[in-house]
This record gives C-alpha cells, sequence and structure tokens, in this order.
C-alpha cells in the first residue's frame, strides 16, 4: 500500500489518494482560477469540501452556498467546510483564485448537503512542553446523525515542536480502550520551501517508516502511531480525517512507551 504521495504542480482537479476495490478513503484537490469551475458527483462517497484558501461559489444538489470562504490561504484563519452526501452532483465555482481539498469516504445512506462556518469551527490548543498544537474540529461532534463515517479536522502546530503527540493509534477496535480508524494527512508547510517529518510504526516495528514533508504533499495512515515533528522555523499545518466500519467514535491509544508525559 503506497503510504506517502508527494505535492505535484496542477490546476484544475487532482486525485491524490485514490481509492481501490472496496478501500474506504480517497483524497483530491481542486484548483482554480478566478471565475472558472468544476462539476462532478459524489457517487458512493460522501464528500467534505474544505475550502483551503479562496472564496467558491458552491452548489450541492438543489442547495446552492454562495460566497463562501475568507481566508486566502490555511495559515490566515479557520476553514469553510461543504459537506456533500453520496449520491449528489456538485459544482464549485471560483470567484476568487481558489483551492479547495476534497475528502472522500465510501458509505450508504442518504444525507443533506450542509456548511460549517469559521464561526462554527471548535478551536483548541492541545499538548504543553515541546509538543504544542492548535486543533480544529471541523465535522467532528457536530456531524452525528448528518454524515455517514466521515471525521474531518485540521491542525497547525508551533515551529520547533512536535504533533500528534505523544504518538497515538486507532487500529483496534476494542472500545472503549480504542476505536478502529484509517486516516490521511494533507501538509502544508511555511515558509513552503521548508518541510516537516511524519513517522509511521506499529508496536511490533513490522511498519517503521519515516517521511520528510514538503508543501502539499499527502500521508495515508491506515494503522500504528503516527507523530509528526516540525523543525525550528516551521509552520505545520495538516488537514486530517478519518473513517472506520465500526462507526465514528474517535477514541487513540497511546503508545505506552511514552506514558507520563
Amino acid at each position: 500500500m503506497q503510504l506517502y504521495y508527494p505535492f505535484s504542480p496542477y490546476q484544475g482537479r487532482r486525485e491524490v489518494v485514490i481509492p481501490s476495490g472496496d478501500e474506504l478513503m480517497g483524497f483530491g484537490l481542486v484548483k482554480l482560477g478566478k471565475g472558472d469551475s468544476h462539476e462532478d458527483f459524489s457517487g458512493d462517497f460522501e464528500t467534505v469540501m474544505v475550502i483551503l484558501g479562496g472564496t467558491a461559489d458552491i452548489t450541492a444538489g438543489e442547495a446552492e452556498f454562495p460566497g463562501l470562504g475568507v481566508r486566502p490561504d490555511v495559515f490566515s484563519g479557520r476553514a469553510t467546510v461543504v459537506y456533500v452526501g453520496p449520491g449528489t452532483p456538485y459544482r464549485i465555482g471560483a470567484r476568487t483564485g481558489l483551492e479547495v481539498a476534497l475528502c472522500r469516504v465510501r458509505t450508504g445512506g442518504r444525507f443533506a448537503p450542509f456548511v460549517v462556518g469559521p464561526q462554527e469551527v471548535r478551536a483548541v490548543h492541545r499538548g504543553t512542553q515541546l509538543w504544542q498544537r492548535e486543533v480544529c474540529d471541523l465535522i467532528v461532534e457536530n456531524g452525528e446523525g448528518r454524515v455517514g463515517r466521515v471525521v474531518v479536522g485540521e491542525t497547525s502546530g508551533v515551529p520547533g515542536q512536535w504533533s500528534s503527540f505523544p504518538p497515538h493509534r486507532h487500529e483496534c477496535h476494542r472500545p472503549p480502550q480504542e476505536t478502529a480508524l484509517e486516516e490521511i494527512y494533507h501538509f502544508r508547510v511555511a515558509p513552503a520551501g521548508r518541510f516537516g517529518v511524519q513517522l509511521l510504526y506499529t508496536a511490533d516495528w513490522s511498519m517503521s517508516e519515516a517521511f520528510i514533508v514538503r508543501n502539499g504533499d499527502t500521508v495515508r495512515i491506515p494503522r500504528g502511531y503516527h507523530p509528526v515533528a516540525a523543525p525550528p522555523g516551521v509552520t505545520l499545518y495538516y488537514l486530517w480525517f478519518l473513517a472506520g466500519e465500526h462507526g465514528r467514535q474517535m477514541i487513540p491509544r497511546d503508545d505506552p512507551a511514552f506514558a507520563g508525559l
């Protein structure tokens, strides 16, 4: 299974993580110039559009959502999000230069489209010492009964510090100790020419990977602990979304090797 997806320059629609067979998760990007548009059909997937930067007019089925998005980039404010259920045609129109992330999860059922605006985003400061970050819940608890499987958020770390730390996993379904959820991280780096580090490892070390992540890279996390580190002078942002076969409850398990921090 491919885990690391490096950025490639693009315009229009770019498929990054392409689900095969009955895989749950896919990820894509849409980049449009002012006045351009993109149309598609969600098919078997619920789709969460996260406006990374710019302003859009979005339609989903019969619903119309004009003038969405206030931030120029992911480092300059909180997100605007549009949820589109499976089996729904949609259109993205760009009022300005625009970039949108498409977080796609295979699911059943019928769900009405809705918007989460910046004022509705729940932001919390997490961590201490050298592992501090701001975590923004986009569709988490507010998605109960309104979505199928997807859970979505954003994290912005402090330069020179760790994130997704202490290391945690969510690979075994044994509530209330842990739930099983796959995840995808999509990174942005400021300044753009610098980098961060993504680690992936399992308790038995059968998986032990380290990736240098640059601006626009994506990492797939099917299992294992997955901490992130930013060098000094680097602000590391990542969009994250999760899905699993057993519901949307998130119960991560910290690596016991780091107990007591």
